[in-house]
């Protein structure tokens, strides 16, 4: 009834009326996904009367409301086949400023038919393959890049900029040819990078170094948007890039990480927001050629030296437990290089452990990300092996037992999921130098036989990557544990008690005859096999 009530008056009404039906139609099926089939034909002719409606000079308040019901029907598949044509597309096109004129962006009344627009466009492409095979043909990725550059440094029109950049990823998506296109004729890596700058504000103070203000206020909500939406297309673009072949390349791959270690220490509006966006931020930087991530770490400034040495200096000779916690707690700080970022990684990837679930998909791009920085860069690894490989000290529970992060991973070596428990083995080991003799010692043989047999190395060695030769400090209270650990379980056990103390005089000499008489019969046995075998 209500596709039956708007297509009379798309057909016959003016413009007013025609605003209202269709205002009114969208307000009641803003929440619809599932569609009535009786109602598919009436459904594909609104469609088409709206497309009609959108070609004549109608007031911009009567596009929009043409366009949100067109992005309503839109969720439809099984109407887009008749409507998608070139033509309905140019139309598309047209209205979001996507055509090949050169207007710019200086009418604020026209946004909302833009943003509308760019929407219903995200619908019928992800929905229609006619609209994806028109798409190539009207060369929609070039153009897309075009009214990005037109709004690139333009504070107020981010919802044009994120619905701009969400057609840039389901086209890069659907397509692998535009992802070439994309990352070479385009140049989508520098302007996507560039649009993620403008979404952070950042400044730089050296070549891959940005000012970061810890007091600042939280990115704004369209602001966050906008930068997982440049995330996502720009993971689509450099999906295939591991390997670097030009200077040129190395260079922007350093930026890009630049940017996004700048993105890794600022927050969004919300705590759901912010893992949101780191979340796209490390799915993004497992396509940065590792030889590219030394940009994560930073030397420290001398700024932040002098803060830091203020800070301990401020706190009284006597309070040993405060200067500690105030060493810990400044600038993360390893061999003169700011850590701020991996540590936000390392806190990243140990709530993604404690969420329990989807670790295939939450928490192994993290810990490969971090596996790989820590066989490349060595002050990431000694960082990070301090962080969650300290020196022991006590051994009397299991590795697997605890609330610490080596506790958390050694229970991962054993998880039911093959890929992430050889991730997370693999992640210590490295940690470990690949040595064998340093992973058992913090795993235990048991949590750690499934990665040693798949390497070939349960007799023992180390893997077949170069490691600095620094050997690891034993602590004095693991030097004392350690002729009583046991090697399986990797903590220490109390000696058992000898079963024979207990026993009474007539109970030892039972117990000897009762083994006499057990080795008498092996032995029996033993003769008779072979009388059996000569007689052969």
């Amino acid at each position: 009834m209500d596709e039956e009530r708007a297509l009379y008056i798309v057909r016959a009404g003016e413009a007013g009326a025609i605003e209202r039906v269709l205002r009114d139609y969208s307000d009641k099926h803003r929440a619809t996904f599932k569609f009535e089939s009786a109602d598919e034909d009436k459904r594909k002719k609104l469609c088409e009367g709206i497309f009609k409606v959108l070609v004549k000079e109608v007031p911009t308040t009567c596009q929009v409301s043409c366009l949100e019901v067109l992005r309503i029907l839109s969720r439809d598949k099984k109407i887009l086949v008749p409507v998608t044509t070139k033509e309905n597309m140019q139309i598309l096109l047209r209205l979001a400023k996507l055509h090949e004129s050169d207007d710019s962006l200086e009418k604020v009344s026209e946004f909302p038919v833009i943003v509308e627009s760019l929407k219903c466009l995200c619908n019928i492409v992800f929905n229609s393959q006619m609209a994806q095979q028109l798409s190539l043909e009207l060369n929609l990725a070039a153009k897309l890049c075009n009214l990005l550059r037109k709004c690139k440094d333009r504070k107020f029109i981010n919802d044009i900029k994120c619905f701009d950049l969400r057609l840039l990823f389901v086209l890069s998506l659907l397509h692998t040819d535009i992802r070439s296109q994309l990352r070479y004729e385009l140049q989508g890596l520098p302007l996507l990078t560039q649009i993620l700058e403008s979404a952070f504000s950042i400044k730089w103070t050296d070549e891959y170094e940005s000012a970061i203000d810890h007091n600042g206020p939280p990115l704004s909500p369209q602001e966050t948007d906008c930068a997982i939406e440049a995330l996502k297309a720009l993971f689509n673009v450099t999906v295939d890039s591991w390997k670097v072949h030009k200077e040129s390349d190395s260079h922007q791959f350093r930026v890009m990480a630049a940017v996004l270690r700048h993105c890794l220490l600022i927050v969004g509006p919300t705590e759901d927001k912010t893992e949101e966006l780191h979340s796209n931020a490390v799915n993004l930087l497992s396509n940065v050629p590792v030889s590219c991530l030394d940009v994560l770490i930073c030397p420290l400034t001398h700024e932040e030296t002098a803060q830091e040495a203020a800070t301990l200096d401020e706190l009284p000779s006597d309070k040993t437990t405060e200067k500690d916690t105030a060493l810990k707690n400044s600038t993360m700080v390893y061999n003169g290089m700011n850590m701020e970022a991996i540590h936000v990684l390392l806190n990243f990837m140990e709530k993604r452990i404690d969420k329990g679930s989807s670790y295939r998909e939450g928490l192994t791009p993290v810990l490969s990300l971090l596996t790989e920085c820590s066989r490349a860069h060595r002050n990431i690894r000694k960082f990070l092996k301090d962080q969650v490989l300290p020196p022991l000290r006590d051994v009397t529970n299991r590795p697997e037992v605890g609330s610490t992060v080596r506790n958390k991973l050694v229970r991962l070596m054993t998880h039911v999921d093959l890929g992430v428990k050889q991730i997370a083995a693999e992640f210590l080991f490295v940690l470990c130098k690949e040595r064998v003799d340093s992973l058992l010692k913090y795993t235990g043989y048991g949590n750690a036989a499934g990665l040693l047999a798949a390497r070939g190395l349960l007799a023992g060695g180390r893997g077949d990557n170069w490691y600095s030769e620094d050997e690891d400090t034993d602590t004095e209270e693991y030097k004392n544990a350690k002729p009583n650990i046991n090697l399986i379980t990797g903590h220490l056990e109390e000696p058992m008690p000898n079963p024979i103390d207990e026993m009474t005089e007539e109970q030892k000499e039972y117990e000897a005859m009762k083994l006499v008489n057990m080795l008498d019969k092996l032995s029996r046995r033993a003769d008779v096999k072979d009388l059996h075998q000569d007689g052969g």
